[in-house]
C-alpha cells in the first residue's frame, strides 16, 4: 500500500498536468453538454494535449490511458479524447472507464496502469473519482508510477481538483465565504499542500479557495481557469493555455474569526495573498517566488 506521507522522504520524477476545464462548455461531463461537444477540444488539441504528447516519455509512441471514471457520460468522453489524441499523432491511446473499485484492484486494470505512460482524467464528480479510485491497486500504482519514473499525470477539472493531497468536493459560489459551507476530502496525493478549484473565474469560485486556505495557511490555493492549466514538475509550476492561474496564500495571514463564529457566518480574513498567472509565468513551490515572463519592471530576456 502507498501512503501519501510518500512525499516527505522522496522527489517525485514524474510531471502533472492539471487543467481547468474545457473551452466554453465546461467540463465535458457536465449538464452544458451538446452535440457540438467536439468544439470543445479545440484548445485541447492546439495547446494541452499537444503538451502532454511532447513532454510524455516516447511521444507519440507513449502508451496514454484516458479514465473516464469521474463522467456520467464516459461512452462519449473518452472517444473524444482518444480521438483528439490520435489526431495529434499519438498512436497508443486506450480508454479505461473504471466503474467499481472491484475492477480497480484488478489485475486486468493494474496491467494497464504499470504499462501507461500518461494517464488522463476527464471532467465529473471528483467524489466519484476518488471514491471508487481511491486506494486502490490502480491508485497506488500510478502514483509510485509518479514518483519513481518519467510518468505524467493529466486531469481536467475533477481530474484535476483530485490531483491534490486535499481537495474540494462541495460548496457553492455565493456561500464560500460562511463557514462551514466548503466541504473538502482526502485527494489521490499527487502533490500536497496544495488544494485546486477548476472552472475558478468563470464561476466566481475565488472564496471557495479563500476558506480552504484560510482552513490551513500551510495551503496553496490554486484556481484554474477554463481553457488553462498548470504543467507541474519537481518544484516549477508553469501556466498553460489562454487564461488566467489563481494562487492564493495563506502563509501572511494575520488575524481571522474563524474559529470564534458559528456554522453559516460571515469569515474575516486580515493579509490573505494573492497572485494571478498567465500564460509561461512560473511559481517556485520551493521558495515561493512567482516570476512573470512578460514582466513590464523584469522582463526575462528572449533567446532566439
Amino acid at each position: 500500500m502507498v501512503f501519501f506521507s510518500t512525499f516527505a522522504n522522496m522527489e517525485a520524477v514524474g510531471k502533472l498536468m492539471i487543467i481547468g476545464g474545457a473551452v466554453n462548455k465546461g467540463s465535458f461531463s457536465e449538464t452544458d453538454y451538446d452535440q457540438n461537444i467536439e468544439k470543445n477540444l479545440n484548445f485541447f488539441e492546439r495547446g494541452i494535449l499537444r503538451k502532454i504528447i511532447n513532454e510524455s516519455r516516447l511521444k507519440e509512441d507513449s502508451v496514454i490511458e484516458i479514465i473516464t471514471t469521474a463522467s456520467q457520460i464516459p461512452q462519449i468522453v473518452g472517444p473524444e479524447y482518444k480521438k483528439a489524441f490520435e489526431f495529434l499523432g499519438a498512436k497508443n491511446v486506450n480508454i479505461l472507464d473504471i466503474t467499481t473499485r472491484e475492477q480497480a484492484n484488478s489485475d486486468v486494470i493494474t496491467e494497464r496502469a504499470t504499462a501507461a505512460d500518461v494517464v488522463m482524467f476527464t471532467g465529473g464528480d471528483q467524489l466519484r473519482l476518488t471514491s471508487i479510485l481511491g486506494g486502490s491497486r490502480f491508485h497506488d500504482i500510478i502514483l509510485m508510477k509518479y514518483l519513481k519514473e518519467d510518468f505524467i499525470y493529466a486531469g481536467t477539472s475533477a481530474g484535476a481538483a483530485a490531483a491534490s493531497e486535499n481537495m474540494i468536493y462541495q460548496g457553492s459560489s455565493g456561500e464560500a465565504l460562511l463557514k462551514g459551507e466548503i466541504k473538502t476530502t482526502q485527494g489521490l496525493g499527487f502533490i500536497e499542500n496544495v488544494i485546486v478549484d477548476t472552472h475558478f473565474v468563470q464561476r466566481g469560485r475565488i472564496g471557495r479557495l479563500f476558506q480552504a486556505v484560510v482552513n490551513n495557511p500551510r495551503t496553496l490555493g490554486i484556481g484554474l481557469g477554463e481553457d488553462t492549466g498548470l504543467y507541474i514538475y519537481k518544484d516549477n509550476m508553469t501556466a498553460i493555455g489562454s487564461g488566467l492561474v489563481i494562487l492564493v496564500d495563506g502563509r501572511f495571514i494575520k488575524d481571522t474569526n474563524l474559529t470564534n463564529v458559528e456554522l453559516g457566518q460571515p469569515i474575516s480574513i486580515d493579509n490573505l495573498v494573492v497572485h494571478v498567472l498567465s500564460q509561461n509565468d512560473f511559481y517556485d513551490l520551493k521558495t515561493k517566488d512567482l516570476t512573470i515572463v512578460n514582466s513590464q519592471y523584469n522582463p526575462i530576456p528572449q533567446v532566439n
